[in-house]
C-alpha cells in the first residue's frame, strides 16, 4: 500500500504551508508519497503546481476526521498540520483528536515549518 503525506493548515497558516512546500518541492516529490490535503489547503497547493492525490473536505466540515480515518487505516505516514496558536478554532476537539491519533499510531506530526523540514529530510534518509 502506498503511503501518503497529509498537509493541512489553518487559514492564517496556508501561505506558510505553501511557502514550506515550494521551498521543499523537490524533496517532497522525490519521496514518492501521495499527497492528501483538506479543502482549501489542497486548492492552494494545486495552484502552486503540486499534484494532490485526494482533497478531503475542509477541516471544520469533517476533513480532520477524514484524515484521522486514513491514519487509523495506516494510509498516512506523516501529518503536516500548520496550526495557528494565536486563534481559537471551533473544531479544536477535532485538532486534538488528530494529534492524539498521531501519537497512538506513531505518526510523525509537524505543526510548524521547522519541524516539517526536519521530517522531510529524515524521510529522505530513512
Amino acid at each position: 500500500m502506498k503511503k501518503r503525506i497529509a498537509l493541512v493548515a489553518h487559514n492564517q497558516k496556508k501561505a506558510q504551508m505553501v511557502s514550506f512546500a515550494m521551498k521543499n518541492k523537490e524533496l517532497i516529490e522525490s519521496l514518492g508519497y501521495d499527497l492528501v490535503t483538506t479543502g482549501s489547503t489542497g486548492d492552494r497547493l494545486e495552484e502552486s503546481g503540486f499534484k494532490i492525490y485526494k482533497k478531503y473536505r475542509s477541516g471544520a466540515y469533517g476533513g480532520d476526521f477524514d484524515i484521522g480515518a486514513r491514519i487509523n487505516e495506516g494510509k498516512i505516514k506523516v501529518l503536516f498540520f500548520f496550526l495557528d496558536p494565536l486563534s481559537s478554532h471551533a473544531h479544536d476537539a477535532d485538532i486534538s483528536g488528530l494529534q492524539r491519533l498521531c501519537n497512538v499510531h506513531d505518526i510523525a506530526l509537524a505543526t510548524n515549518p521547522a519541524t516539517a523540514e526536519l521530517i522531510v529530510k529524515g524521510l529522505l534518509k530513512g
